[in-house]
C-alpha cells in the first residue's frame, strides 16, 4: 500500500464523525487501493451505514410495465432503438397485472414498488390515465410506497401522480455528465435534470443514480457521485453493467467485483446520509462477494427481476441479511 493511501485511511479512521470527509483529489487516489485497504474502508463505511440507518435494509422492486419499442439509443439497454436483443415487447400492462405484482412483492418484504416504462416519456392522455390508475389501485390494495420511472415527465403530470399517491420519481443520470455522450446521443443529461427539478418542485422525492462499468473512468464515477450530491436526491441506485447480448455493449467487461465494491464505498463516503440501493447487475458482477455490499455501505437492494434481466429471489436476499444480523426496513 502506498504512503498516500495509507495516510488517507488513517485520516478516516481517526476522524470524528463530523469531520469524516475527503477531498476530490483524495478520493481519486483511492483508485490504487488494494484489498487490504478496501477492507479497512469497509469498517468505516459499515459504521456510516449503521449510524444513519441502523441495521435496517430497504427492499424495493420494480415492474416493467411497458417493454421495448424505445426510440432512444442508450448503448447499455436491451430496449433501445439500437438493440438487437431478444426481449418481450408490449404496451402498458393492465391495472390488474401491475397491482398483482405489487401485492406479491409486498408479501416478500418489499416496502417500495416502482412502475417502470420504456420510451422517452409517458405523454399520451390514455397512458397517463393508466398510470394514475396503477397508483390509485396499488395505494388501495397495499401499504407500499409507490415510485415511478417514466422518462421525461411534465411538472403537471408529476403533480397529478403525487396527488394520486406517488411517493418518489426515479430518473437515473446513468453516468457522469462528461461521459454521457458516449452512451446516449438522442437526449442529454439536461433532459433528466429538468424532470428531477420538476419532481422536487411539486414535492416528490427523487431516486437517481447510474450504471457503473459503461467504460467510464474512476474519476468519472466520482464525478457522478458529486452530481447526485449536488442534486440532493433522496435515494441512489447503483447498477452494474450487464453486457446484454444484442446491445452495443455486448461482451464488454470494464469492471470486476473489486471495482463494484469500491464504487459503493465511494458513494457512501460522499453521501453518508443517503439511501444507497444496489440494483441491476449485482448478481452478474459480485457473485460470491455479494454480502460485502452492506459492509461497503449499501442500505438497500432491489429484489426480484429487473427490466429484461433476472435478479435474485426475495427469499435469497432475506436469508442473506439475516445471516448478517441485519433486518428489513
Amino acid at each position: 500500500m502506498n504512503i498516500e493511501i495509507a495516510e488517507i485511511l488513517t485520516k478516516l479512521e481517526t476522524a470524528s464523525f463530523n469531520e469524516l470527509s475527503l477531498t476530490i483529489d483524495e478520493l481519486k487516489k483511492l483508485e490504487n487501493i488494494n484489498w487490504e485497504g478496501l477492507l479497512r474502508l469497509f469498517s468505516i463505511t459499515n459504521k456510516i451505514r449503521n449510524d444513519f440507518f441502523g441495521n435496517k435494509i430497504e427492499f424495493c422492486s420494480i415492474i416493467n410495465a411497458k417493454s421495448g419499442l424505445c426510440p432512444e439509443d442508450c448503448s447499455f439497454c436491451s430496449q433501445s432503438s439500437v438493440s438487437k436483443a431478444t426481449i418481450k415487447k408490449y404496451p402498458l400492462l393492465s391495472v390488474n397485472e401491475v397491482v398483482a405484482k405489487a401485492v406479491e412483492m409486498e408479501k416478500n418484504g418489499v416496502s417500495r414498488f416502482s412502475v417502470v416504462t420504456s420510451g422517452t416519456a409517458i405523454s399520451s392522455k390514455q397512458e397517463q390515465k393508466r398510470m394514475l390508475e396503477y397508483i390509485e389501485e396499488i395505494k388501495n390494495k397495499t401499504s407500499l410506497k409507490i415510485d415511478a420511472s417514466l422518462g421525461n415527465v411534465s411538472k403537471k403530470f408529476l403533480k397529478e401522480m403525487k396527488d394520486a399517491g406517488l411517493s418518489r420519481v426515479h430518473n437515473n443520470l446513468e453516468t457522469a455528465k462528461s461521459f454521457f455522450p458516449n452512451i446516449t446521443t438522442t437526449h442529454t443529461q439536461d433532459d433528466k435534470y429538468k424532470t428531477i427539478y420538476s419532481a422536487k418542485e411539486v414535492g416528490l422525492e427523487v431516486c437517481s443514480g447510474g450504471i457503473i462499468g459503461l467504460g467510464e473512468s474512476f474519476s468519472q464515477r466520482i464525478e457522478l457521485a458529486f452530481q447526485l450530491k449536488e442534486l440532493a436526491v433522496d435515494s441512489i441506485p447503483i447498477n452494474f453493467l450487464t453486457p446484454i447480448k444484442g446491445t452495443p455493449l455486448e461482451g464488454k467487461n470494464y469492471i470486476n467485483s473489486f471495482d463494484g465494491l469500491l464504487t459503493i464505498v465511494l458513494f457512501r463516503l460522499i453521501m453518508p446520509d443517503k439511501h444507497i440501493i444496489i440494483a441491476g447487475g449485482r448478481e452478474y458482477l459480485l457473485k460470491e462477494l455479494h454480502s460485502l455490499i452492506y459492509f461497503a455501505g449499501a442500505s438497500g437492494v432491489m429484489v426480484g427481476n429487473y427490466l429484461t434481466t433476472l435478479g435474485r429471489t426475495p427469499r435469497s436476499d432475506i436469508e442473506l441479511i439475516k445471516e448478517l444480523s441485519l433486518d428489513l426496513l
